[in-house]
């Protein structure tokens, strides 16, 4: 992998990248947190994340958010905006980020290199057209402890792909709801994220959506470029042996959902921090 190029450098750090950046959403503390600001888990979900952005109307943070159903945003963006401001709420699930970072990362090898590499990629990255991941980018970056930093790098890294995702779907001719339909997740996929049947029969997207990857892979690629080849090898071997610690804490640490809310009386939303259907 000496000649790793920015494409399939995107590609071999996804799964870490997806995992890493979106493990914190799903660490009991951050439920904790949630209730101790009176928030169920979807509103702090969706203010938590779209927060970044401000206090915009909620088909704003829907636009922003694109593979969430309107109606779903809504429901999560009207009942945090009865507690805090998106904005404070964004904040609260920063600093859940960097908590999940200080208590995760700061014992991974190699931490020091992984923030220095992560840190360039995310900031050369060209944040056209992503607005989530250029709003959180404007946010302040934890500077007293590299686990924290690490964390929160990871998650604007996972905002950039689902991104590229974003803009990937729509130049394939994929609306929100197809791409998650012929994606891994399928209708299950869909349900999770409040769309509602009928669906769209899957086979005759998949080609469309084999390209959306692939095209997500060069878009999101892009910002792997400001790295030289070697660089780029190193950074997937880092997130790999970051993410193989996370999944088993005996593994070798050396570089080489569920949340079920019911948002309105019948309806329910079932998200998990690892699966969003966005970032596939």
């Amino acid at each position: 992998m000496s000649g790793v190029t920015p494409d399939q450098t995107a590609s071999f750090v996804k799964n870490a990248v997806l995992e890493l950046g979106g493990a914190f959403r799903q660490d009991p503390p951050t439920t904790r947190k949630a209730r101790q600001l009176g928030l169920t888990g979807w509103a702090f979900y969706v203010a938590g994340r779209a927060g970044a952005l401000g206090d915009v109307c909620p088909d704003t943070a829907a636009a922003a958010m694109a593979f969430v159903a309107v109606e779903a945003v809504r429901d999560g963006w009207e009942a945090a905006r009865k507690v805090a401001p998106p904005a404070e709420v964004a904040g609260h699930s920063a600093a859940e980020c960097a908590r999940w970072g200080r208590e995760k990362l700061t014992s991974l090898s190699g931490l020091s290199r992984l923030v220095e590499l992560a840190e360039r990629v995310v900031v050369d990255a060209d944040p056209s057209g992503m607005p989530l991941f250029a709003a959180w980018r404007a946010m302040p970056v934890p500077e007293d402890c590299l686990g924290a930093r690490a964390a929160v790098l990871l998650h604007l890294m996972r905002e950039h792909r689902g991104g590229a995702h974003i803009q990937a779907v729509r130049a394939s001719a994929l609306t929100p709801l197809e791409a998650i339909v012929a994606g891994p997740d399928g209708e299950s996929g869909a349900t999770a994220f409040g769309w509602h049947p009928p669906f769209p029969p899957f086979a005759p997207l998949m080609r469309k959506r084999a390209w959306a990857e692939a095209l997500t892979d060069r878009i999101a690629g892009e910002a792997y470029r400001t790295l030289e080849p070697g660089e780029r090898h190193e950074l997937v071997d880092l997130l790999e042996a970051a993410r193989q610690l996370l999944t088993d804490p005996r593994a070798d640490r050396r570089p080489d959902r569920e949340w079920q809310v019911p948002a309105r009386p019948g309806r329910t939303y079932d998200w998990s921090a690892n699966r969003g259907p966005e970032f596939r």
